[in-house]
């Protein structure tokens, strides 16, 4: 009975993580507007922050002890974790935002990759490829959630995409391995663990109740990282740039509906013909 209580939630805890889940899509929302050359990450880390604050909500990520700043913000060669700070924005750079708001006791936990406008077009455009694939990934992967049987089935869909993208670019792609998604309800982070990528054990069933955080992330190269001396910051070690993409998604008795989309997933999930159900 446990078991089942920490991974499927009742009706009426799903409607609770609706509103947390708006709330971070907001603040990624305000930020993605802001990013441009010569703005720094700090400012884009209290830009995400007023918004949560003035929703009466409070950052999930300054929860996690040893944090203080509500996002993480990647830059480049860094995957995930990365830590907002003096750091400025040039043009050209590909940037990934990962957020999330905890508000009455229930969390919601997105992330986003954008490419600063400007730069080398070249470079703009393998970016913007990446981080086109990864969200693409992401989207296959909740499009799989919506008829799963198993958990596992979605880093099948996830890692199927990225092969394909890479057969079609004739070029290869990274899945992280060591950094994966997980559930979310009462705790940013709680069971099962949701992989990017092919596993033998599918793990769990999906049936309703169950809610999600799917968040592949993805490299132009190599998918072999190493973390910084800041103990936080997830870099490649072949310098290849990074792409991080993530949505929190509730499975209910209508279906499925990604809490961190302001449409529910309804643009995202249309090219996959899922039609996402509101939480009643």
């Amino acid at each position: 009975m446990g078991l089942r209580r920490s991974l499927y939630k009742t009706p009426a805890q799903l409607r609770s993580m609706v509103e947390p889940g708006l709330i971070t899509a907001a603040a990624l929302d305000a930020v993605r507007e802001i990013l441009a050359p010569g703005v720094t990450t700090g400012e884009v880390d209290a830009v995400a922050s007023a918004v949560i604050v003035e929703r009466g909500a409070e950052s999930n990520f300054q929860l996690v002890r040893g944090y203080r700043h509500t996002t993480c913000i990647s830059v480049n060669d860094q995957v995930v974790h990365g830590i907002p700070g003096d750091r400025v924005l040039e043009a050209g750079d590909i940037v990934s935002i990962d957020a999330g708001a905890q508000f009455r006791g229930w969390n919601g936990d997105s992330a986003i990759t954008v490419v600063v406008p400007g730069g080398d077009p070249a470079v703009a455009a393998s970016r913007t490829r990446l981080s086109d694939v990864t969200e693409g990934s992401l989207w296959a992967g909740i499009a799989a959630l919506a008829s799963a049987d198993r958990v596992g089935e979605i880093g099948d869909a996830v890692q199927g995409y990225i092969e394909r993208a890479a057969a079609e670019d004739g070029g290869e792609y990274g899945i992280l391995r060591d950094y994966v998604g997980h559930g979310i309800g009462r705790r940013m982070h709680e069971g099962p663990t949701v992989f990017n990528y092919r596993v033998d054990d599918l793990g769990p069933q999906v049936r309703p109740g169950l809610c999600l955080a799917i968040e592949p992330m993805v490299t132009s190269g190599s998918d072999a990282t190493f973390v910084e001396d800041d103990d936080w910051t997830v870099t490649t070690v072949d310098g290849s740039d990074g792409a991080h993409w993530e949505h929190s998604v509730a499975v209910h008795e209508g279906g499925i509906w990604v809490l961190t989309a302001a449409d529910g997933g309804a643009a995202g999930l249309a090219p996959w013909g899922v039609t996402p159900t509101p939480i009643v």
